[in-house]
Parts: structure tokens; C-alpha cells; sequence
């Protein structure tokens, strides 16, 4: 690399850990570093796409696009269709008061619900830490054309993140965020325009590709409309079991800086998005043109592979600011991660053992717990076999969660023994339905191949993903609804208060002592209720609440009518 690409990377890095490093020197108590409840709306909004936006994701559409064309797109926008939902939900994760997700779990379902999401939400966030850390290696290998290995990429990017998010928690992952989000939109399209060029824009890559079928948004026989409509079912019960979750939706003043912050910063990755995927077609493209052989080259290292071949030559520091930004996108998602897992160990799983600590023995468990937690995801990084078949994984493991969370939300009856059962159900029917004597079962009936249950990949036959999906979902929401039929009630008092919180709002600069409690002096709000005298409960949204949820699915419609007349014209 040029002296000046290294000097712009080194100023980055050196920067960034050092703000980190003087934020932290403020952290007097573990509240203050996992819920500092203090930002507004433009930090929301960074924090948001910072957290929900990473190298990684930049690998695994232009690496899906390259194989598959634009239909590529959806392994990152099957979240498209939930980003309206994000209006409805921030609101009720910042007005429950809670430090972390599992306080909510502990208050609606008792503490051993809180202590099961502690340890899933713990392993889960090592995965995905682990998912960033090796498509982050990926980029990075490829981008210094194998000067720095994968191997040796992943443990530099790890230490990075853990100096300065150990040291200033989340209020140094919402302050850097909004520094490494301008970075992410700036790696996320410096390479479009110079690839596109190379090939003669979108009417070269037609002529180049030559197939229809990568030119399109859906292909039926791998990303069609069934397999976007079962991931982003199952997507709307994973976002609500991600631990960060409850960062992203409260560490705001107000819930309109939570709300706005959420959708607004979700809807900039979605154009990042469509960057990628162009970017990863237009690749295919010049692979072609050049003559290479395109069925010899990774897919993971393509977008890596693009940067070093077009941005050295135009200017030097060029390269040098990719793999900053790249650096950047992983560590303002991966620190936002470690905080709220560390948080998860700390407040429910370590404080309810070793009770009566002061403050700074507990800041010191969260610190020392975001390292541990940090290298799980690393040792998962190094065992991963590539990007995508990881992001498959990780996409499954949370949702099974999800699942106690809305039927806690809209149906007063459904208890701890639903959750445990739900939950275990969705592992266990996932896990049987990867089994060959399972698949071997599913053959025999011959709604299998019409349905397309059963696909044959690598040689070798799988449930089709949308299927296996529908079946762990669905299995597991009537097991946990049978589950709490046939047990105890749970506790009318502790229904009463979660209900209370979440039809509370928010008041400016109030004051929570203790978490999923309201503050002193302030009165249940009464709001109106649609079936009254059952055991659902369903509160009447505000105004705000249809007319957010409405602006948000035009936006959405005309994100996918703007990309279309793009690639299509």
C-alpha cells in the first residue's frame, strides 16, 4: 500500500480509540455504560444505521449479487418490509425503562425466562460479533491483496473495538458511531461509480452478464417472493429478541429520537444496501470483460477484490480510506454489540448471584466481560466455512425469542412455561429438520417436490430455507400457546406494571431509578383498549403511530420503485 493509504488509516484508528478512550474517563457506574438516555435524534439515527450496518453485510450481498445477480439484494433487505414496524416498536422498548432486554423478560415471564434470553442474547451477539469480524477479514485480505490474511485481520479489528468500547460503553459506540457511519456511506459507495464506469454503466452490465434472470430483483428458483416473505416473517420476531436492540430504541432522550433514529438510520442502510448489490453485479461484469475465470474467484473477497483493483490507480489514500471506512462499519456495529451482551452478563446473570457490589465492581465485570465476549466471536469467526452460510445461521438462532416476546406483548395469558417450551420447540424442530432421516420422511409425500419442500443443493438434498422457517415457527407458536394453557396463570401484578409501562410515555429528562419501573410521581396512562374484556391486549395507536407506520411503507415502496426504474431502464 502507499505511505499515504497506511497514514490515513493509522490517523483514523489512533483517532477513534482515543475519543473512545476520553468518553470512558466520564463512566463513574454500569447504568452510565450500558443506558445513557442522552441523545437526540441525529446521534439516533447514526447509532442506528451504525449498529445495523457493517463490512460484513457489504460482503455477503455483493457476494450473493455476484452469484446470483440483483436478487442478492434480499439477504440483506429481507428486512425491508420490517422497517415500518421499527416506528411502533421503539416506542415500546424505551417506554418500558429497562437497561437491558432480559429486565423486560424477567418482569413479563419471571427471572429464569430472563436468565434463558441472557444466554441465548449473550452466544448470539458472540455469533454475529464473529459473522463481522470474518467478512471484515475477508475485505481486508482481499483489499491488501493478501498482504494481511484473514486470520491476521480479524484479532487487529477485534482489539481495536474492545480498547475504546470497553472504555467508554455506549455512549463511546453512539458518539463514534456517528464519525464511522459517514465512513460506512463513504466505503459503501466509493466503489460503484469506478466499477460501473469500467463496464460501460448498468447497459454494460447487461451486455456483459447476458442473463435476464440476474438482471432481476427476484429469482424464483433460489430468492423468490416465498423465500423474502418467510425471512421477513421470521426477521420481525428476530429483531425483537436482539439485545442491542433496546440501545438502538432507548439510549435517546425522548421516543421520537428513538423512533426517528431507528427507521431513519435503517432506511439509509437499505440504499447502502442496493450499493452493494449494483456493486456486486457490476463485478461479475468486469470479471467477464477481463476474461478471468469467474468460476475460480470467492465471492466473499469480490467486493475487497474491486477496491484494490480500482481505487489505487485513480489516487492514492483511496485505499487507505476503504479500509478505514471498512474498519469503521464493523467496529460501530461489533463495540454496540459487545456493550449490550456485556450488559446482559452483568445486570442479569452476574448481579443477581453476587449482590451488594458498588458501582465500580460492577463497571469492571462489564468491562472484563466485553473481552470474553469478544474472543467467543472470534473463535466463531475462525470455525465459520464463509459469510452467507453464516448470516443463514444467525438469522435462525435469535428468532425462536421473538416468538415470547409478541405473545407476552398481545396476550395476557401466555407465561414463562409458554416461553420455555415456544423456544425450545423452534431449536429442536430447526435442529430434527436438518437431520437426513428427517428429510428422508419429508420425500415420500408428494407435496414435497410440487410445494418445493425439498431442494437439492451441493449434491446433496435440504429442506428448502422458507420451509424449514414456516415449520419451527409455526410448530413452536402452537406448543408455547398449549404450553401456557396447561400451567398456572402468570402474575396479575407484574402483567398490570408491564402493561402500565408500555402504555406510559416517556416524559423529557425523567428520572428511572430502578429498571421496568415508573418514576416517582408519574400515573399510569389510560389508553384505549381494542377488545375489551379479553385476555388480548391491544392498546389504539396514536396518530403518530398510523402516521409514522404509513410514511415508512412509502418509503419503503419507493425505495423498490427508484431501484427498479434504475437497473432496469
Amino acid at each position: 500500500m502507499h505511505y499515504i493509504d497506511v497514514a490515513v488509516i493509522i490517523i483514523y484508528l489512533v483517532g477513534i480509540t482515543l475519543l473512545g478512550i476520553r468518553i470512558g474517563k466520564k463512566i463513574k457506574a454500569s447504568s452510565d455504560f450500558f443506558m445513557p438516555r442522552k441523545f437526540g435524534k441525529g446521534m439516533m439515527m447514526m447509532h442506528a444505521f451504525g449498529t445495523g450496518t457493517a463490512s460484513d453485510q457489504a460482503v455477503i450481498v455483493s457476494s450473493a449479487s455476484f452469484k446470483n445477480g440483483l436478487s442478492g439484494i434480499w439477504f440483506q433487505w429481507l428486512w425491508l418490509f420490517c422497517t415500518p414496524f421499527y416506528w411502533l416498536i421503539a416506542p415500546i422498548f424505551r417506554r418500558l425503562r429497562a437497561i437491558t432486554t432480559a429486565d423486560v423478560y424477567a418482569l413479563r415471564f419471571g427471572s429464569s425466562v430472563a436468565v434463558l434470553f441472557s444466554i441465548i442474547g449473550v452466544i448470539g451477539l458472540s455469533l454475529k460479533i464473529g459473522l463481522m469480524l470474518k467478512g471484515a477479514g475477508a475485505l481486508i485480505d482481499a483489499g491488501t491483496d493478501g498482504s494481511i490474511s484473514t486470520d491476521l485481520a480479524m484479532p487487529i479489528v477485534a482489539l481495536l473495538f474492545v480498547i475504546y468500547g470497553a472504555a467508554g460503553g455506549m455512549s463511546a459506540a453512539i458518539i463514534t458511531d456517528y464519525i464511522q457511519g459517514v465512513l460506512t456511506i463513504i466505503f459503501s459507495f466509493i466503489l460503484l461509480p469506478f466499477v460501473l464506469h469500467s463496464v460501460g454503466g448498468i447497459d454494460g452490465v447487461r451486455e456483459f452478464v447476458n442473463d435476464p434472470s440476474k438482471m432481476s430483483l427476484v429469482a424464483p428458483e433460489k430468492i423468490g417472493v416465498f423465500f423474502i416473505v418467510a425471512f421477513g416473517i421470521n426477521s420481525l420476531f428476530l429483531i425483537v429478541s436482539q439485545p442491542f436492540i433496546m440501545g438502538v430504541c432507548s439510549a435517546g432522550r425522548t421516543e421520537m429520537d428513538g423512533r426517528f433514529g431507528f427507521v431513519v438510520g435503517n432506511l439509509i442502510k437499505r440504499i447502502c444496501t442496493a450499493a452493494w448489490a449494483v456493486t456486486g453485479l457490476a463485478a461479475l461484469a468486469y470479471f467477464i470483460k477481463v476474461g478471468a475465470d469467474i468460476h475460480a474467484i470467492d465471492p466473499d473477497r469480490v467486493y475487497g477484490q474491486m477496491a484494490k483493483e480500482f481505487l489505487p490507480s485513480i489516487m492514492p489514500g483511496l485505499l487507505g480510506l476503504f479500509i478505514a471506512a471498512l474498519l469503521a462499519g464493523v467496529m460501530s456495529s461489533c463495540d454496540s454489540f459487545m456493550i449490550s451482551s456485556s450488559a446482559l452478563f452483568t445486570e442479569n446473570l452476574y448481579k443477581p448471584i453476587f449482590k451488594d457490589k458498588d458501582k465500580l465492581h460492577y463497571l469492571k465485570v462489564a468491562r472484563i466481560a466485553s473481552v470474553f465476549i469478544v474472543c467467543f466471536g472470534l473463535l466463531f469467526a475462525y470455525s465459520m466455512e464463509g459469510v452467507v452460510s453464516g448470516l443463514k445461521s444467525w438469522l435462525k438462532f435469535g428468532a425462536p425469542l421473538g416468538i415470547g416476546f409478541w405473545l407476552g406483548l398481545f396476550w395476557r395469558r401466555f407465561n414463562s412455561s409458554g416461553v420455555w417450551v415456544s423456544t425450545m420447540t423452534a431449536y429442536f424442530c430447526w435442529w430434527i429438520s436438518t437431520k437426513p432421516y428427517f428429510i428422508s420422511l419429508l420425500e415420500r409425500f408428494p407435496q414435497s417436490e410440487t410445494w418445493g419442500v425439498i431442494k437439492l443443493v451441493k449434491g446433496k438434498y435440504s429442506i428448502y430455507e422458507p420451509w424449514q422457517i414456516i415449520f419451527y415457527l409455526s410448530v413452536a407458536i402452537v406448543a408455547g400457546i398449549i404450553a401456557s394453557l396447561l400451567t398456572s396463570k402468570p402474575k396479575a401484578q407484574k402483567i398490570k406494571l408491564f402493561h402500565d409501562l408500555i402504555g406510559t410515555p416517556v416524559k423529557f429528562g425523567e428520572i428511572v431509578s430502578e429498571p421496568c419501573t415508573l418514576p416517582e410521581g408519574v400515573e399510569p396512562s389510560n389508553r384505549k383498549r381494542w377488545f375489551k374484556g379479553t385476555s388480548f391486549e391491544i392498546c389504539a395507536p396514536s396518530k403518530i403511530s398510523y402516521l409514522g407506520f404509513a410514511v415508512s411503507w412509502i418509503a419503503v415502496g419507493m425505495m423498490i420503485f427508484i431501484f427498479k426504474i434504475i437497473i432496469e431502464k
